[in-house]
């Protein structure tokens, strides 16, 4: 089957294409609007760098960078165990969430090579996504000396709300754009299996090609209001005998 055989098929059953993108366009559209909560995103950044060595004198050499990088990846579990978690909870109860939502709520990331870690939250306003994870930040520093012995956790940045931040999951274009190319692949592998599926015949050009023998005549369509028989005149008929008839005097 060519390719104008096929935009023959789609161009055929065009209404079925537009349907689909139509009902695509629309539903990603009424649930990015309306049903759909948004979510922002609010984040803080530590510096792990142990500062002063046994005797309170200032220590910064390259092993001990190194030592504190090699150190991050146990506190990136560490500030998402159940000793961060729940000290958070408690001592933010405020926050309303219980240490399984705030596990799920919050990541934790760095860069190769970096004493920076990088810890993210997320809410149902930027306000309380900015709160959590300043609370997870400030509990984690104070813990640290708790658990490890060692206080070498800095917050560098913290979180601040603003007017502008967007939820990070209400795209409503994006959205739109990926329903209307699904849709329209949804609605073509439709109509191409109806295609498939339908073995009637319905022109003498597909009656040739698969007879394999000429057409001789074509039956056309009648309509319904052609095959209605046609109205009699309303003039009555005359019978036999009637008429006028001229006298033998005239």
């Amino acid at each position: 089957m060519g390719l104008k055989e096929y935009m023959g098929i789609l161009r055929k059953r065009i209404w079925i294409i537009v349907a689909f993108v139509l009902v695509a366009c629309i539903g990603a559209g009424v649930k990015s609007y309306f049903f759909t909560t948004p979510i922002y995103e609010a984040n803080s950044k530590l510096i792990v760098n142990q500062v002063y060595n046994a005797n309170g004198v200032p220590n910064l050499d390259i092993s001990s960078i190194q030592t504190n990088i090699k150190v991050i990846s146990s506190y990136m579990e560490i500030i998402k165990s159940s000793a961060i978690l729940d000290k958070v909870v408690t001592t933010y109860p405020d926050l309303g969430l219980t240490a399984n939502q705030l596990g799920e709520s919050i990541r934790v990331s760095t860069a190769n090579e970096s004493q920076v870690m990088s810890l993210t939250a997320s809410g149902i306003s930027s306000e309380k996504a900015a709160k959590t994870v300043n609370a997870v930040a400030k509990v984690f520093q104070s813990q640290i000396p708790v658990i490890m012995k060692v206080d070498n956790v800095t917050i560098l940045s913290e979180a601040k709300p603003t007017e502008l931040s967007k939820p990070i999951n209400v795209k409503p274009a994006l959205n739109i754009l990926i329903s209307f190319f699904v849709g329209l692949m949804l609605a073509i592998g439709f109509v191409l299996l109806l295609e498939y599926l339908d073995d009637t015949l319905k022109t003498e050009d597909e009656l040739e090609k698969e007879l394999e023998i000429p057409a001789l005549a074509v039956i056309s369509k009648i309509r319904k209001e052609e095959a209605r028989p046609s109205k009699q005149s309303s003039t009555p008929q005359k019978k036999v005998g009637d008429g006028q008839y001229v006298t033998a005097n005239q």
